[in-house]
């Protein structure tokens, strides 16, 4: 009577049905949400438990496509680009499958992660990265399936795959260094033309004329680009600080950009300021 209460619960999960009666799962649902380096890692998986069964070879069979886990297939996010067993990997959400083997397991980052079990149909163009990762034989019986994160270095660590008596590992690569890297250049180069322009804004906004002004023309000289929107900016802190001839010049550029780029809203917003200064 059990396994057909299991069998049906099961059916009506794989419909999408939810069922009134509420009970525990044979194989309860688990989330890790994990930092690596600094790229957010999230694992969401079914964990089944041996209950006496020989597992590896017998409930897994070697070299058989395996769901990793119970009931849907196991997914994994990443939140950047990383490596996986050496691999490219985009950053996104995949499921990941597994052929046991004896010696060796092949690990799949499928793309298509919403499966319940394996996909009916296999589609090798879905496989965006496959590696194959040894076994470790353990001395001790895990009786229900886990997955962890072990080994942590700076940009990296280690997802194990434990349960029965056998581990597999596969090593999890990102870009902290780099990212760090960039963020320290980024930090001692200072203050972007982005950062200057919005603190014009928020000082124009706020009544400290002078500190916009200071900002929008720090935003203005390091701007690689010139940007009509900041010569608008400008026209305004002018404008508001009673410069009049310098609001004209501002407003004069902007116009002259806007036209250029066909942003016929700033172009617009130009001309009736400069109708209102009274420009010639």
């Amino acid at each position: 009577m059990k396994k057909i209460v299991l069998f049906l619960s099961a059916a009506l999960l794989s419909l999408g049905i939810e069922a009134q009666v509420k009970a525990p799962q044979p194989s309860p649902t688990s989330k890790i949400e994990q930092v690596i380096g600094l790229t957010d890692v999230a694992v969401e998986y079914s964990r089944p438990s041996m209950r006496g069964r020989a597992i590896f070879g017998n409930l897994v069979p070697y070299d058989k496509l395996w769901r990793t886990g119970a009931n849907k297939n196991t997914q994994i996010t990443f939140g950047d680009d990383v490596k996986v067993g050496g691999k490219e990997l985009k950053k996104g959400t995949y499921a990941i499958f597994t052929k046991p083997g004896k010696e060796t397991w092949e690990v799949i980052f499928y793309s298509n992660a919403n499966n319940w079990g394996t996909p009916r149909k296999w589609d090798d163009t879905k496989v965006a990265a496959k590696t194959s990762v040894k076994v470790n034989i353990i001395p001790m019986n895990v009786e229900t399936f886990t997955i962890m994160f072990s080994d942590f270095k700076m940009d990296s660590a280690v997802m194990n795959f434990i349960w029965e008596n056998t581990e597999a590992a596969i090593t999890i690569e990102t870009s902290a260094k780099a990212q760090t890297i960039a963020s320290i250049e980024k930090t001692m180069a200072g203050p972007t033309d982005g950062d200057h322009y919005q603190a014009a804004t928020f000082y124009k906004e706020t009544g400290d004329v002078a500190k916009a002004k200071e900002h929008i023309e720090k935003a203005i000289s390091i701007r690689k680009e010139p940007a009509f929107w900041y010569h608008r900016q400008q026209s305004l802190i002018y404008a508001k600080g009673g410069d009049k001839a310098g609001a004209i010049k501002a407003a004069k550029t902007s116009l002259e950009l806007a036209e250029k780029a066909g942003n016929a809203d700033y172009v617009k917003l130009n001309k009736d300021s400069l109708a209102e200064w009274g420009a010639k």
